[in-house]
């Protein structure tokens, strides 16, 4: 009698059937030319994650971002009056950058009163304006008032600091966010203020390393040395997969059940604690979930990987800790990785080392899924495979890559419809 074959599990898939479940490209990774648009349809276009309120709580406090893949730097500064304000970060005199300090390739951040351009003496107060033009009677005719900062459109969630390059943004904070940032509003991220960062790097593009962290797929065989140490042939076939998989709009919301079969390595069981923070919850004052967050109300669950389209993942843990990863394109093979780790501040020695031992084990995690990527990126160059399988779980790389690509196509129709309009407008 012929056997059966066993049913494919499509658990994710059929929620959502118009993904597709067949291989997929990633030369939308790989072509210089598909880069060129992203700059255009993504980049300038979509409200981008830039900081926190914390970096800048006093009148003249300032910090700024490098935007390599905008060919711009924008400044984010609170005024005299307690707003808000970005700008890019560029003298109206002759372009200069405004405020930096030693390399000017690097993001500098401090309080100030004014800002002063280094190269002819030019100066703004904190609201943009023009205040100061050196030997101004020799510039006939010229309104300060026409010479301010170019603003940039600001815009608070949760603490968090958006800005969007579109001079006429097409979209509000509110509506681009949509139900992800009303389901985890609320969420006490004022609490997490001790802050560490990693930055580095990538040699591969921005759109490989949003794809690595958007499955754990991957957990048991790239970081078996940090969660097998013991080597225990049962955790390398018993595979690991996040307990729902959801789609809103453009962006994405995975949940990972707590525990699993990861063994805790000596310094671990020292400390009390691990990559998801210390054993000993802290408290934050989180008395009732936000919608979103625990969605199931499970009670094992560990954590939420909240993606917020195009470069930004809220990792937030069932132990009150909080992880964010960054990715910002340089060119088509770079990309600069950020990563930070939030914590309650410590009261004492062990918490401190409690969060030392969390934040050392999300570098080490990271480092293995950096060298991976690099060495996949590599590969794909040489176009010797060009179509890739995708399993179940993996149905949030297949939607992130559809979206990028409905952005890009959207812009590139709406260029060409501009040129038939204008060549219309001709005959």
């Amino acid at each position: 009698m012929a056997q059966t074959a066993e049913p494919i599990r499509l658990k994710f898939a059929n929620e959502y059937p118009e993904l597709g479940t067949g291989p997929i490209s990633l030369e939308d990774s790989l072509s210089p030319e598909f880069f060129e648009l992203e700059r255009n349809a993504i980049w300038r276009r979509v409200w981008l994650c830039v900081g926190r309120v914390e970096q800048v709580t006093k009148p003249g406090s300032y910090f700024t971002r490098e935007l390599a893949v905008c060919n711009t730097s924008i400044l984010v500064v609170r005024g005299a009056d307690g707003q808000l304000r970005a700008f890019h970060n560029m003298c109206s005199h002759r372009g200069n950058k405004l405020a930096w300090s030693g390399d000017y390739r690097v993001e500098s951040k401090g309080v100030c009163r004014q800002f002063t351009c280094k190269y002819h003496g030019w100066r703004y107060a904190l609201d943009g304006s023009l205040t100061h033009i050196t030997q101004e009677e020799d510039y006939p005719n010229l309104d300060k008032r026409d010479y301010g900062l170019t603003p940039v459109a600001l815009d608070l969630w949760e603490g968090f600091i958006f800005i969007n390059l579109d001079p006429n943004p097409g979209q509000t904070l509110t509506e681009f966010l949509g139900e992800m940032g009303q389901g985890l509003a609320g969420y006490p991220f004022q609490e997490l203020t001790q802050v560490y960062e990693h930055r580095a790097v990538l040699n591969c593009n921005w759109k490989l390393d949003v794809d690595g962290f958007q499955e754990g797929y991957h957990a048991p065989y790239l970081h078996t040395k940090l969660m097998n140490p013991e080597g225990r042939a049962d955790f390398m076939t018993s595979g690991w997969q996040g307990s729902s998989y959801m789609l809103f709009g453009p962006h994405r919301l995975w949940t990972s059940s707590g525990g699993g079969n990861a063994t805790l390595r000596p310094i671990e069981i020292l400390l009390q604690a691990g990559l998801g923070g210390s054993f000993n919850v802290p408290d934050i004052g989180l008395r009732e979930f936000p919608r979103l967050l625990n969605i199931k109300r499970e009670r094992n669950w560990g954590a939420d990987l909240f993606q917020i389209f195009p470069n930004y993942v809220i990792f937030i843990y069932a132990s009150n800790i909080m992880f964010t990863y960054q990715y910002w394109p340089l060119d088509v093979d770079h990309h600069i990785f950020e990563g930070r780790t939030y914590y309650v501040p410590p009261k004492n020695a062990a918490e401190r080392l409690a969060q030392e031992i969390s934040n050392v084990s999300f570098k080490e995690y990271w480092l293995q899924d950096a060298n991976a990527l690099e060495a996949c990126f590599g590969m794909l160059k040489s176009r010797a495979k060009t179509r890739f399988p995708l399993s179940d779980q993996e149905i949030q790389i297949r939607h992130f890559h559809k979206v990028v690509g409905d952005y890009v196509s959207a812009y590139v129709a709406e260029r060409q419809n501009g040129k038939a309009e204008s060549t219309n407008g001709i005959g």
